[in-house]
């Protein structure tokens, strides 16, 4: 019997975007794409006509924030530790971390996106 499921993206898609095999899966994807842009990028309606030049862009973007995140963790406990208490340092390394984790997931998901809008079919493995 055929499954008509529309089946997962493939490891690291972003849950809130259908997978590419489905219809109308770009919508989703340019608003996932702007909401991990500054919300200035919302004005350029030219980023939302080529998905495949926001994404590409939302990639940058991303590994941007992934570099100021590292330097911000190495930096921290030093340039904190007269302004901030212990338990401050210790919230914002903490925070510095979750954060690091949720941009890395951000950029593959950006990667993935991009891929599928440039035609990568995306093949389950077994």
């Amino acid at each position: 019997m055929f499954d008509s499921r529309p089946q997962a993206g493939p490891p690291g898609w972003p849950g809130a975007v259908p997978p590419p095999q489905v219809e109308g899966w770009e919508v989703p994807a340019v608003s996932w794409l702007l909401d991990h842009c500054p919300a200035d990028y919302r004005a350029y309606a030219g980023w939302r006509r080529y998905p495949v030049a926001l994404a590409w862009l939302t990639g940058r973007h991303i590994d941007a924030q992934l570099v100021a995140m590292r330097q911000a963790y190495r930096e921290a406990r030093v340039e904190m530790a007269d302004f901030v208490p212990p338990e401050g340092v210790a919230a914002l390394m903490n925070g510095l971390e979750h954060e690091g984790v949720r941009l890395l997931a951000a950029a593959r998901g950006a990667r993935l996106i991009h891929e599928a809008l440039q035609g990568k079919s995306f093949v389950p493995k077994l």
